[in-house]
């Protein structure tokens, strides 16, 4: 599936409903964790301590639910580029679920689909189901509707 182009707002209601994605993979190593760790005060062993971890419920550390909740925001402009638009803004999100666990050093990557677009706001409202997967598993780690407001 290719990235879709957006060159307006009003091109965002010819997507409703297409597939989108995949999009590259990246790696979720112990730094990218650890910064998350302290950036969000998250410290917890699960996620931090590799040693404890090892011997933990997931053989090693993994990564916060809300850091493969933020990598949507990372892994959006590859599903859907926009051109021309004076701005985007993330209005908010809804049905957050973490299925399956985003062990370290794994390769994640999305893909999505456009569940809706309406006018909203003196622009377009666009929510887009965003699922982050781990490379090699058929469950996603998360599935996020997420909800743009984008601005001519």
């Amino acid at each position: 599936m290719a990235t879709l182009l957006a060159n307006s707002p009003k091109d965002l209601f010819d997507f409703v409903g297409h597939q989108l994605g995949p999009t590259e993979s990246i790696i979720v190593d112990q730094t990218r964790i650890d910064q998350f760790a302290n950036a969000t005060g998250d410290h917890q062993w699960i996620h931090v301590d590799p040693l404890k971890a090892a011997e933990g419920p997931f053989g090693t550390t993994i990564a916060h639910g809300y850091l493969t909740l933020s990598l949507a925001n990372l892994f959006l402009p590859e599903l859907i580029r926009t051109e021309n638009f004076s701005m985007g803004v993330n209005y908010g999100a809804d049905n957050i679920r973490f299925p399956a666990t985003v062990p370290v050093d794994s390769k994640v990557f999305a893909s999505g689909e456009v569940l809706s677009v309406d006018e909203a706001k003196g622009g377009v409202r666009m929510i887009v189901r965003v699922s982050v997967f781990v490379e090699g598993s058929e469950r996603p780690a998360c599935v996020v509707d997420t909800i743009s407001l984008m601005y001519p």
